[in-house]
């Protein structure tokens, strides 16, 4: 497969045409219009659902069999009608026009694949397997939404609501920068996911109006994890985003490469001999300097 450019497009008020008016077709309808497109659907016939936003006047239907016409003004469009042949001429048509195509589960009549999504709006992950595998983009894609919670995209929100008053209090980009570690690390997302919303948006307040007379001392956090090289399933969630958010893993050495993976790729790794004798002193002095650091020790019968 071509290596594919990963984009994230704005379609409101763009016209997108989705071909075809069974199931599949509703779904991908469906996400048009959470995006705000103007959507077209070309179909002998609809489902239910696709009628009824006909009716009310969420799209428009183009009735009938596939027209190239259709493709007039469109931004892109995706085939949904089941019919390789059809779709095959809706790609061969989107081509004489220069418009993007996505014929579901047929990566290579595409020329752009619609992603697994992890939507915690304003943040949007998305997974691709480029096409070639998309039950494993799927499985990875469930795998991440119970790692990210709906919390970031609250974070994601506040500080989008806050941004011009940040960038007034740090001007300096290296500062500005230390202050969203602060804000992605710290304790305005923990009151978050409590739930203390007005909590966490006056802590970003008074964190920013402090920046005027100086910005405060960085908070430092350690976090000592126990694993079981047998049973990996027994790391927690919390253990999990921790290991993702460490600037250094600190670990006893023999630890199983898989544990070590699961930190962040650009995270420093400072290995130390079998905790004994003072174990906390030497495991805190290998992170000291870091801000968010992880301890990583073998548990008995390891």
């Amino acid at each position: 497969m071509k290596p594919l450019y990963p984009l994230f497009a704005d379609l409101a008020g763009r016209r997108g045409l989705v071909v075809g008016g069974g199931s599949v077709a509703e779904r991908k309808v469906r996400s048009l219009l959470r995006c705000g497109a103007k959507v077209l659907v070309g179909a002998p016939r609809l489902t239910a659902t696709l009628r009824h936003w006909a009716d009310d006047g969420c799209l428009a239907h183009l009735p009938g069999p596939f027209d190239p016409g259709w493709l007039a003004a469109v931004w892109l469009v995706i085939a949904a009608t089941g019919d390789r042949r059809v779709n095959a001429q809706v790609k061969a048509a989107a081509d004489e026009r220069n418009v993007l195509a996505n014929v579901v589960d047929d990566p290579v009549l595409s020329s752009f694949q619609v992603p697994a999504v992890v939507d915690r709006s304003p943040l949007v992950i998305a997974v691709s397997s480029s096409g070639v595998a998309p039950v494993l983009a799927r499985r990875v894609r469930e795998q991440m939404e119970a790692l990210f919670d709906a919390s970031l995209g609250e974070l994601a929100a506040l500080a989008g609501q806050h941004r011009q008053a940040i960038r007034q209090a740090y001007p300096d980009p290296g500062a500005r920068c230390r202050f969203y570690d602060w804000l992605y690390d710290g304790p305005v997302l923990a009151q978050l996911r409590r739930g203390d919303s007005t909590g966490a948006e006056q802590r970003l307040r008074n964190r920013v109006a402090a920046a005027a007379t100086g910005e405060a001392p960085l908070e430092r956090r350690v976090t000592w994890i126990t694993v079981f090289p047998e049973e990996p399933g027994r790391l927690t969630l919390d253990e999990l985003r921790a290991m993702n958010e460490a600037d250094v893993l600190v670990h006893e050495c023999g630890l199983p490469a898989r544990f070590l993976d699961m930190a962040r790729r650009d995270a420093d790794r400072r290995p130390i001999a079998r905790l004994a004798g003072d174990p906390a002193s030497r495991a805190l002095a290998a992170c000291a300097g870091y801000r968010r650091a992880v301890i990583l020790l073998a548990g008995q019968g390891a």
